[in-house]
């Protein structure tokens, strides 16, 4: 009896262990066949051996690490982490489940797949994503980030580090000049030449492409142009401006993080990413909305995290409050969305500084009343025309289109609403899932403005047919927007070169040329299509991944103010994602990849709760 009680205790003792091996087994089984699908291979492949192998051991090395952190850190890991892993599984298995299935008929094989795909990637994804948690709450690995107020010997290392934000804005503009050189006056595209359009009063003004901003080309264009009488050297005079001013925000973010005594090292390395990168430099001399909205971006975010800053008995100077007003002026008037961004902000940003109310208030109140002046009274007075109704529809007007692609059932008097507004007898050829304009313009072709008189009538039509066809409705919105949350989207980025074809003037000029120029910046341009991990910097999706994991983190570190700073660009995403006209746009989320650092940055910066 007593041998048996011994043997029971034993027993039970290393049940525990077991069960718990078990379940890392069945669980890195589920990995390797969510990665076996993933990356397209057959079951007998040697491949899946060594990714159930590397799984194992993966994930029994975050159970080690999970035993160094106390109760609490563990449970708000969890809380996050599974959330999240659930998450990014769906934004994966969104576009790429079709091929996991393709060759299944059965319903019932294709459910059983399906649910263990899921499975594997969620573990896989939450056993990540607890690793990661698990560095960036680690207080002890994150204090070697910042500085030991250590004076370097060094007179170089000493100018850098008082001079860090000075050095960013120079090695940016030293590393982005050949690109100005070579696209001399700037790369301008059909977008670009409908402002300069503008500029030049050959058309009206409008609001299409932000009017402001225009103004702002308009206003630097006409002193360039009356110094020197040269349309070319008025062109480049904006360019250099604007490189200027995207070199500046980098400028200020780095000063940022020095005020918070992040080491010189990091924000060299942060410095590289915008200076190396090729898509910041071929972006810095084209003439779009999009490249000065992405700074005004970054310096909004960098004043919020300022205001975090814990400076007993001091305010924030009044130079971060100039930036702060100014940028987020911008950030209403330098695109559309984000004016409706800015707008969902709003309620979150009082709430968050209501106790900095005296300080905070007055200013939030000056940008919404100064955007609201000249969005409405200003620009009527200019008889400055707003984009039209179907302009803000992409995603509606795909979905409605994919029904009808897709001949599926439709009453008559649902027919006839559609009809009284497009023909339908060339839409199947027209309808691109991932492209809206065509759609758009047949809308334009047709009578716009009985859609515009019967509104209520197409927002029902829109319901009743989202009810009835939910599948339509939701592979049309995957087609529509899956290039800014999928990570494994291919976008050739910036590519646009020289000035698209027109009478205007102006035409590309490069001060330096020869085929070694253009194959080094053909080369620069495609590395991002070939390189694996330096690939992923080009990535819209991973970039979309990387901002929710941040977000994540800062409810592991129980950090919710940090919830703030990443606010704006959650807000804008959310814009793009019920709006956009085209599927894989980088410039629409420019913004995004351009902040990747700050959003890095601001996870890992001790904040006061």
């Amino acid at each position: 009896m007593k041998a048996f009680n011994h043997f029971s205790r034993e027993h039970t003792h290393a049940s525990g262990p077991a069960i718990h091996l078990a379940v890392r087994t069945a669980e890195s089984f589920f990995a390797t066949w969510a990665l076996m699908k993933a990356s397209r291979m057959e079951p007998g492949n040697v491949l899946t051996l060594i990714f159930f192998t590397f799984t194992f051991i993966f994930f029994r090395y975050t159970d080690l690490l999970a035993a160094r952190f106390d109760p609490g850190s563990q449970k708000r890991i969890r809380r996050a982490g599974l959330p999240l892993a659930i998450l990014f599984t769906i934004l994966y298995m969104a576009v790429d489940y079709p091929y996991y299935i393709q060759t299944l008929t059965s319903p019932l094989f294709r459910f059983g797949i399906l649910c263990s795909v899921f499975t594997g990637f969620t573990v896989l994804f939450f056993h990540l994503l607890r690793m990661m948690f698990f560095f960036t709450t680690d207080r002890s690995k994150l204090d070697k980030l910042f500085d030991d107020d250590q004076i370097s010997q060094s007179r170089l290392a000493s100018f850098y580090k008082k001079h860090t934000g000075l050095c960013a804005f120079f090695l940016c503009m030293l590393c982005w000049f050949p690109y100005f050189l070579y696209q001399y006056p700037g790369v301008m595209t059909p977008d670009s030449l409908n402002q300069f359009e503008q500029v030049l009063g050959v058309i009206p003004y409008s609001n299409h492409h932000p009017w402001v901003h225009t103004l702002l080309i308009k206003l630097i264009y006409s002193i360039g142009y009356q110094l020197t009488g040269s349309m070319l050297i008025a062109l480049s005079c904006y360019t250099f401006f604007q490189m200027c001013a995207l070199a500046g925000s980098v400028c200020f973010f780095l000063n940022t993080l020095r005020l918070f005594r992040v080491r010189c090292g990091v924000c060299l390395l942060i410095t590289l990413f915008y200076a190396l990168i090729p898509y910041h430099a071929v972006y810095s001399v084209t003439i779009w909305k999009d490249i000065l909205f992405a700074a005004a971006l970054l310096c909004f975010c960098c004043s919020l995290l300022r205001f975090l800053k814990p400076t007993p008995g001091k305010l924030p100077s009044i130079g971060n409050y100039v930036i702060f007003m100014l940028t987020g002026l911008m950030l209403c008037l330098f695109r559309s969305n984000g004016w409706y961004a800015f707008l969902l902000c709003l309620p979150f940003l009082f709430f968050f500084f209501r106790k900095k109310a005296r300080t905070v208030y007055p200013a939030l109140i000056g940008i919404i009343a100064v955007a609201v002046i000249i969005k409405y009274p200003v620009m009527n007075a200019f008889h400055v025309t707003q984009p039209d109704l179907v302009e803000s529809l992409s995603i509606p007007v795909q979905q409605v289109t994919a029904v009808i692609c897709n001949d599926r059932e439709l009453t008559e008097d649902e027919r006839s609403l559609i009809e009284n507004v497009v023909d339908l007898t060339y839409i199947k050829k027209l309808y691109d899932p991932y492209f809206a304009d065509n759609i758009k313009e047949l809308v334009r072709a047709g009578n716009q403005e009985y859609l515009a008189d019967h509104k209520s009538d197409f927002l029902r039509l829109w319901i009743r047919l989202g009810l009835r066809y939910p599948g339509d409705y939701l592979t049309a919105y995957i087609h529509q927007t899956y290039g800014y949350w999928y990570p494994d989207s291919f976008y050739l980025v910036a590519e646009a070169e020289g000035v698209s074809a027109t009478s205007l003037g102006v035409s590309h000029t490069p001060l330096i040329r020869g085929p070694l120029v253009i194959k080094a910046k053909e080369i620069s341009i495609k590395l991002g299509s070939m390189l694996p991990l330096y690939g992923t910097l080009w990535s819209m999706g991973v970039a979309c991944w990387i901002m929710l994991f941040c977000i994540g983190n800062a409810f592991v570190r129980n950090e919710k103010a940090k919830l703030m700073l990443y606010l704006p660009s959650l807000a804008l995403l959310f814009t793009v994602l019920i709006a956009t006209p085209v599927a894989t746009e980088f410039r629409y989320v420019y913004f995004m990849v351009f902040a990747l650092p700050f959003y890095v940055m601001a996870a890992i910066l001790p904040i006061k709760r």
